[in-house]
């Protein structure tokens, strides 16, 4: 019966309705290894429940955003983060008529490679590991290898590209130029969403905090982009949208970019630089997160001399030692990470 009504092909024909520069599911790339179409779902919405039914996007839930194991039950983890990024680059996403079930594959997979305690673990293991280590690619090499016990999760090339290309380099300018080539506009999305995403919540956490207060954010940016977590979202998703249609010159559509205008723009700078001196500097001198440092440390020399006390999930394939236990520490939740090196410790 399902298959009599054609449920995909309706969804696919409709997608044909979005914007010229959508990414269309029927016309997807493909993936590592062929497999036949579902009935029901096109080839996105089928790679977005796959990540949510994943291990590692549980995991999210017990990862650090910015404030390593918080007692307060209001903090942002790395899965309420997640959540936000997806709803921030639906909204975009539709607006612009693009691919909105893609953008949400992407949003929902693109931090499953993050360390435990955030950034503090991520630039741990990029100090030991001397191949290096960023979340976004392990973002991918968890989808591609890692899940189903070596078998990965086999998803589309629109969704592993927009996956590995999220993140950037830098802190200066967060719309800079040393971002990774993304393939597809919805990927684009998603990297602009993040950024909002974090930007926005990362201030509401260090006012829980006490860190910071509210007064103490820049007034030129708050002027620009308002009072309060909300209307600076809102500003920043309308600046988004307003600033990415397609662009009209002599008769043809031009491909348009995912940008917000300098103003607002500049505005977002300034929250952000705020936020490296005023939170993410200060949580770095933290004696939690030395503490963090040196867990992810002794996890790491641990495991490099006792591999076999590793879980056979992480010993598959031919992969050496050190690549083997980056993949399991990088798995670690935080209480996971904490409760094991007190245990190995004893």
């Amino acid at each position: 019966m399902i298959e009599q009504l054609k449920i995909r092909q309706l969804t696919e024909a409709r997608e044909e309705s979005l914007s010229p520069h959508a990414a269309k599911s029927r016309l997807s790339r493909g993936r590592l290894r062929h497999e036949e179409p579902d009935p029901i779902r096109t080839a996105f919405q089928r790679d977005r429940d796959r990540i949510i039914h994943s291990k590692s996007f549980r995991r999210l839930k017990h990862k650090t955003q910015v404030f390593i194991a918080p007692l307060g039950d209001h903090y942002v983890t790395r899965l309420t983060h997640t959540l936000e990024v997806s709803q921030i680059a639906r909204t975009i996403a539709r607006a612009l008529s693009l691919n909105e079930d893609l953008a949400e594959a992407i949003s929902l997979g693109h931090d499953l490679g993050h360390t435990p305690f955030g950034h503090t673990g991520e630039d741990v293991l990029n100090e030991l590991y001397k191949e290096g280590f960023r979340h976004n690619e392990q973002s991918l090499r968890i989808v591609d290898f890692l899940e189903k016990d070596g078998r990965g999760l086999n998803l589309t090339w629109e969704v592993r590209d927009g996956i590995l290309n999220h993140s950037k380099t830098g802190a200066e300018n967060i719309l800079g130029e040393d971002w990774g080539e993304v393939g597809t506009l919805e990927g684009e999305v998603v990297r602009v969403a993040d950024i909002v995403a974090y930007i926005n919540h990362d201030i509401g956490d260090a006012i829980r905090a006490g860190i910071i207060t509210e007064d103490e954010l820049p007034k030129a940016a708050v002027r620009v982009l308002g009072p309060g977590h909300s209307p600076r979202i809102n500003t920043m998703v309308g600046d988004i949208i307003e600033n990415s249609w397609a662009v009209h010159g002599c008769g043809i559509i031009k491909k348009p970019a995912i940008k917000m205008s300098p103003r607002v723009l500049a505005a977002a700078n300034r929250l952000h630089k705020f936020l490296f001196e005023r939170v993410y500097n200060l949580k770095a001198a933290q004696e939690e997160t030395e503490r963090a440092r040196e867990i992810v440390r002794f996890l790491y020399q641990y495991f490099n001399e006792h591999e076999d006390k590793m879980p056979a999930e992480y010993r598959l394939g031919k992969e050496t030692t050190e690549r083997r236990v980056v993949d399991y520490i990088a798995g670690m939740t935080d209480q996971y990470a904490m409760r094991l090196a007190a245990e190995l410790k004893k």
